[in-house]
């Protein structure tokens, strides 16, 4: 039987997938700061309101003014989805407080009681018609008690993927840590894309690797990306090799 997928529609991204991600899967996208996660998730939600894909953001570390005002930037326009039912952005930032936060309609007033968020996404999710979704950053939620990471990512996971979104959930780690953001969260998840950053004898590289995606086969490859005023592109016919112990990059066809 064949793999229902949805296509992310970022360049170069669905042919390192083979054909995009398999429907209802949790993706974890992982990196350090400055790598672009905030970004590709961003393009891969409007891809999806232009495919007819209506779409929820949940914001947990940016008003939501500024996440409009951050995808406006890249031709992104979302007000006129948000108008038709198609897509919204859940505040979870604020907590209400302000005069712009009183505009939202999907507001947890309690940022920091988990239960609270998941309602308010799943009535968002539910509003619309979610069919994708992104969560900016699950590492918000288990911060301060990392032991929670897999049990709040399993969660996540039981709601978004039940209601039928493929999901992105932004997770943060340092610029030198090797893992994904929480003990456990690799298994919890269905995909994981690693995105990186890596300084080589004072230049700076972006690259993003695949490191794993339930239900299809994907490239083993470290590929190049670069992040244009369009959007993120990713040159899947490049593959990238950081030698750090020699302070050089390999890259090929």
């Amino acid at each position: 039987m064949a793999v229902e997928r949805v296509k992310t529609g970022i360049e170069g991204l669905d042919e390192i997938l083979h054909g995009g991600i398999p429907r209802r899967n949790i993706v974890l996208l992982s990196g350090g700061p400055g790598t672009g996660k905030t970004i590709l998730a961003q393009q891969f939600l409007f891809n999806g309101l232009l495919a007819g894909e209506p779409g929820v953001y949940v914001a947990l570390e940016e008003h939501p003014v500024q996440v409009r005002v951050n995808m406006a930037q890249f031709g992104w326009e979302v007000r006129k989805f948000e108008e038709e039912g198609l897509f919204a952005i859940v505040d979870a930032f604020t907590g209400g407080i302000g005069e712009a936060a009183r505009r939202e309609r999907y507001v947890v007033r309690a940022p920091d009681e988990f239960e609270a968020m998941v309602d308010v996404l799943r009535a968002a999710v539910r509003d619309v018609g979610a069919v994708r979704a992104v969560v900016d950053s699950v590492t918000t939620l288990y911060i301060t008690k990392p032991v929670a990471a897999r049990g709040i990512v399993m969660q996540l996971k039981r709601v978004l993927s039940g209601l039928g979104c493929t999901s992105f959930l932004i997770s943060q780690v340092s610029v030198t840590e090797r893992g994904f953001g929480g003990p456990g969260v690799e298994h919890a998840a269905d995909g994981i894309i690693r995105l990186d950053l890596d300084e080589i004898k004072g230049r700076l590289y972006r690259s993003l690797i695949v490191w794993k995606m339930r239900g299809t086969s994907h490239s083993m490859n470290r590929h190049p990306f670069e992040i244009t005023d369009r959007g993120i592109i990713v040159h899947a016919k490049k593959t990238l090799s950081v030698g750090v112990s020699q302070g050089e990059v390999l890259s090929h066809e």
